[in-house]
């Protein structure tokens, strides 16, 4: 009943939008003496962005409280059209995507890990989250990775989505 549910959440899905730190990173981050420095992504994520847009037509986006030169550059690479850096109000920022994208809440899916990310998993057609995320997080999620964030859990949400839709 639940796997049925989850299949009709999952055809609904037109972008799938996720947080950055503890989700497509490992949840650290090297600084020097003038800043960041670096922030490690898992190639098999990125796989899933693009497995996503080609498989299924789904858009991805990025909407983080970070501003990082680095997510910039990741989403550059990823070919991510949706980039929201410096984002404290996650929930406010998505109902302006969803106006300007002409989006529903329902057509929306969001991975994300810690507190700052409820209020937008709560509202969403379909979330998930890294096996290693808060607990708050892990008990209203639709779909929890055993992935970890920065280990691919991005990628094993994606093909959750494309299993789900027969591909």
């Amino acid at each position: 009943m639940i796997e049925q549910q989850n299949k009709l959440k999952a055809e609904k899905i037109k972008l799938l939008l996720t947080d950055v730190d503890g989700v497509l990173t490992d949840n650290g981050v090297y600084y020097g003496e003038s800043g960041e420095v670096l922030k490690r992504f898992s190639i098999r994520d990125g796989m899933g962005v693009e497995r996503l847009r080609k498989l299924c037509g789904i858009d991805t986006g990025i909407v983080t409280g970070e501003v990082s030169p680095s997510v910039a550059r990741r989403a550059e690479k990823l070919q991510i059209t949706q980039l929201h850096l410096g984002v404290k109000d996650k929930l406010g920022r998505l109902e302006e995507i969803l106006r300007a994208g002409g989006w529903s809440w329902e057509e929306v899916a969001f991975i994300g890990d810690d507190v700052n990310d409820l209020e937008v998993l709560q509202r969403v057609g379909l979330t998930a989250c890294p096996g290693n995320a808060m607990t708050a997080v892990r008990e209203i999620v639709h779909y929890q990775c055993a992935a970890h964030g920065g280990d691919g859990a991005f990628r094993e949400f994606a093909e959750w989505i494309i299993s789900l839709r027969n591909f």
